[in-house]
């Protein structure tokens, strides 16, 4: 009950950015545990799959109409979110790093943060 309590307080409170960061935040824990604990291939794939669910959403709703950001940070976001999609498969493949997907979504937060800061 009081987990429902906080978990209802929160989503009242929180910004959309705020809700975006915070989602990010743990994604990108989760495959930074990953990393570090040495997992390679297939052994990274619910963090992954996580992140490319986010990214998927974050690029859908750049392409619904109604979408408050500007057209171009839209673009940009949906060509990440496809960059995201591509790249994940290298790392499951084996060929690429898990760093460079959670350099990206570091990268990012730190925009959020900012956004956040700034108001």
């Amino acid at each position: 009950m009081t987990l429902t309590a906080y978990q209802t307080a929160r989503s009242r409170a929180e910004t959309p950015r705020s809700a975006e960061f915070r989602l990010m935040s743990e994604i990108t824990g989760e495959m930074m545990d990953a990393e570090t604990a040495g997992l390679k291939g297939a052994m990274l794939m619910q963090s992954l799959h996580r992140n490319r669910e986010m990214w998927s959403a974050f690029a859908t709703d750049c392409g619904a109409t109604g979408n408050g950001l500007p057209r171009e940070l839209r673009a940009q976001i949906i060509s990440l979110g496809l960059w995201v999609e591509r790249f994940t498969s290298d790392v499951v493949a084996g060929r690429e790093p898990i760093g460079e997907l959670i350099s990206l979504n570091r990268t990012i937060m730190e925009g959020l943060r900012g956004q956040r800061l700034a108001a």
